[in-house]
């Protein structure tokens, strides 16, 4: 009897905590997924077909290995891909160079890929002018890095029949284990190509899928053009074309990802904290990366930086240690007068006719959100952000940081 009655009183108990149980099992799985980067796209959603790959890979599909790897991981982080390219724009910055630039790169947030193109600002321009390329190539490196990859040695293996890549004195063309690999020569300058893909493919086999083109500002199309390696920020990645990934050589890598956490040696992993948020548009990735991306945060709708991370020092001795805040110098002010006779003072009395002057806003930089369909819906929030802060008490009472969107003088 007793036996009975304590069942009757714990099964609907034991039942009820099954299925809350089974109910957030069912909710978090999803995300636990997403997060370790292995979940399949579903049979429903369509991937880019073998065309679209090659359209969007064939303006870089030459490119040596070294530089490919940085240009394709940089893509699925297009925020900081465009921040990098406008902090280039400052002369001061563009002018740095050697230990001065790896300092001033240490104290920048990016992904390792996006600080290692920083040194080949024409990429960066590039990636930034064509920012709608850039977010389709890193969406589909996301979900469909085996294809990505196969595409790249697909028109490798058509410009080699064309008689339009081979080995010569500023690159080494060769075949390893099947795949085609392109080096530098030189252990110093790597050279880049600029050309026409409808001329160094042959015959382009899909009609309907025209290859991107995007001629370099200044360069003749057929120019290899050289750039002085970086070596601080060089070689932290290396091609393994036969199991479709980039490997990551941690010691290298550590001490450029000095913001973050260190990562171990092994294939790269795509780390949703450089994305800033960033929605996916393609449906594969999202479909893939379902849980990671949530459009922009709150905190960046109102206007504010994000966050700042503490610096942390790499550990097996530092190579390269980050300099004070680079300010560009400015010219001294003129001294300013004594005063030679008493301080009168006057009310201020504004005439009743007179328009009050509206407070003008001045741009920091052009919003880097825009290209994502979001542009007026950010401003707007800029805007409402601004004038709740207007309302607050002014000294920044409870520490928040500035807003880096809008500034009111």
């Amino acid at each position: 009897m007793r036996m009975r009655t304590a069942l009757r009183l714990w099964v609907p108990r034991f039942t009820a905590v099954f299925t809350v149980f089974l109910t957030l099992t069912l909710l978090v799985a999803p995300a636990v997924r997403a997060q370790e980067y292995g979940a399949a796209v579903p049979s429903n959603v369509q991937p880019y077909s073998a065309a679209e790959l090659d359209q969007m890979l064939a303006p870089i599909a030459l490119y040596p290995d070294s530089l490919l790897g940085p240009i394709l991981i940089a893509s699925t982080y297009p925020l900081e891909v465009v921040e990098a390219h406008r902090w280039l724009q400052d002369p001061y910055n563009a002018s740095l160079r050697g230990d001065a630039l790896a300092a001033a790169l240490q104290q920048q947030t990016w992904d390792p890929s996006v600080k290692t193109l920083v040194a080949y600002p024409q990429i960066l321009e590039m990636m930034d002018n064509n920012l709608d390329w850039t977010e389709r190539l890193g969406d589909a490196f996301l979900a469909q890095q085996d294809d990505v990859m196969d595409a790249v040695q697909r028109l490798r293996s058509e410009a080699e029949e064309a008689g339009t890549l081979e080995s010569n004195s500023q690159q080494e063309v060769t075949t390893v284990a099947g795949a085609i690999v392109i080096a530098p020569v030189s252990p110093a300058i790597v050279y880049v190509p600029v050309y026409n893909p409808l001329i160094v493919f042959g015959v382009w086999p899909y009609p309907d899928y025209p290859p991107f083109f995007f001629p370099w500002a200044g360069v003749s199309v057929g120019i290899n053009v050289g750039f002085r390696i970086f070596e601080p920020f060089w070689g932290w990645g290396r091609w393994d074309w036969r199991h479709h990934r980039i490997d990551i050589d941690s010691a290298r890598y550590n001490r450029i990802n000095v913001h973050y956490p260190p990562v171990q040696s092994g294939p790269w992993k795509f780390n949703p904290e450089h994305r800033h948020d960033v929605p996916f548009r393609s449906p594969a990735t999202r479909a893939r990366f379902r849980g990671v991306e949530g459009g922009l945060s709150q905190r960046q709708f109102r206007g504010y930086a994000p966050r700042e991370r503490t610096y942390r020092a790499p550990a097996g001795g530092p190579t390269i240690i980050p300099a004070p805040r680079v300010i560009q110098p400015t010219a001294p002010r003129a001294p300013i007068p004594a005063r030679t006779g008493p301080r009168v003072t006057q009310p201020f009395i504004r005439s009743p006719s007179a328009p009050r002057a509206a407070p003008r806003m001045e741009r920091r930089m052009p919003p880097a959100f825009e290209s994502y369909g979001r542009g007026r819906e950010v401003r707007t929030q800029e805007q409402r952000g601004a004038r709740s802060r207007q309302s607050a008490p002014s000294g920044n009472e409870r520490g928040a940081p500035r807003g880096r969107g809008w500034k009111q003088q």
